[in-house]
């Protein structure tokens, strides 16, 4: 009787910590104890700042078009296809410059977009034109790209085309976490000019809105863990951890009983 006690417990002990808990599932979960009540609280986003190997897409405009052809490159006709922005855009290189037609090198290392905007129409309009030229200068990244690895459904380097992506936009977009992924620290490695900078952020607490880590840079890396329960390989759910220990105590019953004929 004792026996079977103890292979009772071990049996349930093993099935119950070898499935993996809804909780751990459920992204940006709410603290019961939270007052909901609470006013809500600003976000403040700091504007991304350029940095080398950036692709830009810069375009000109004026009121006669003819007048800004040579400053533009036939990325306009294709801004849909990737390929097209590589070859067209305008990367910023190690010096943090990028080198526009006519216009030559323009320092864009640790600028803002508006930053940019307003240095390139400045020079256009010093050296080239006029007010009444009516000249329109758009600065954009050539694709929002980042880097997706570990326990997701789709790993790999993605481009949205927009300008701002959070992490749970970038995961989505990666066709989710797998069940065996570990969402409550999931890693965030972000370059910057001086080096790189790891944040862990836990997207199963809706705090993970206020995590720096929560709105993606350009260019960021994000790696899922696996969970415990992967590396056990006893199962994702609860029926796959049941067949697998039914599977091993058979194994094992048989293995006994054939050794001791």
């Amino acid at each position: 009787m004792n026996k079977y006690n103890i292979f009772l417990l071990v049996f349930i002990s093993v099935f119950f910590t070898s499935c993996i808990p809804t909780k751990d599932l459920i992204y940006l979960q709410e603290n019961k104890n939270k007052d909901n009540n609470k006013a809500v609280e600003a976000i403040t986003d700091k504007p991304y700042r350029l940095q080398v190997n950036d692709l830009l897409n810069v375009t000109i405009k004026a009121m006669d078009p003819k007048l800004v052809e040579i400053f533009n490159s036939t990325i306009g006709s294709a801004v849909n296809n990737e390929q097209a922005i590589y070859f067209n855009g305008y990367v910023v290189d190690d010096h943090g410059n990028i080198r526009l037609p006519v216009l030559g090198e323009i320092n864009v290392l640790g600028h803002t977009f508006e930053e940019v905007r307003i240095k390139v129409e400045k020079k256009l309009l010093e050296e080239y034109f006029n007010k009444e030229a009516g000249i329109f200068v758009n600065v954009r990244l050539g694709g929002f790209r980042y880097t997706v690895n570990g326990e997701v459904s789709s790993s790999g380097t993605k481009v949205l085309y927009q300008d701002r992506v959070n992490i749970m936009e970038a995961i989505a977009n990666s066709g989710d976490i797998e069940i065996t992924g570990n969402r409550k620290d999931v890693v965030v490695i972000r370059r910057f000019p001086q080096g790189n900078q790891t944040y862990h952020i836990d997207l199963t607490d809706s705090n993970a809105v206020n995590s720096p880590a929560y709105q993606l840079q350009p260019n960021d890396y994000i790696y899922v863990k696996p969970l415990k329960q992967k590396t056990w390989g006893t199962g994702r759910t609860g029926i796959e951890s049941l067949s697998t220990i039914i599977t091993l105590l058979s194994l094992a019953t048989t293995t006994y009983l054939l050794l001791n004929r």
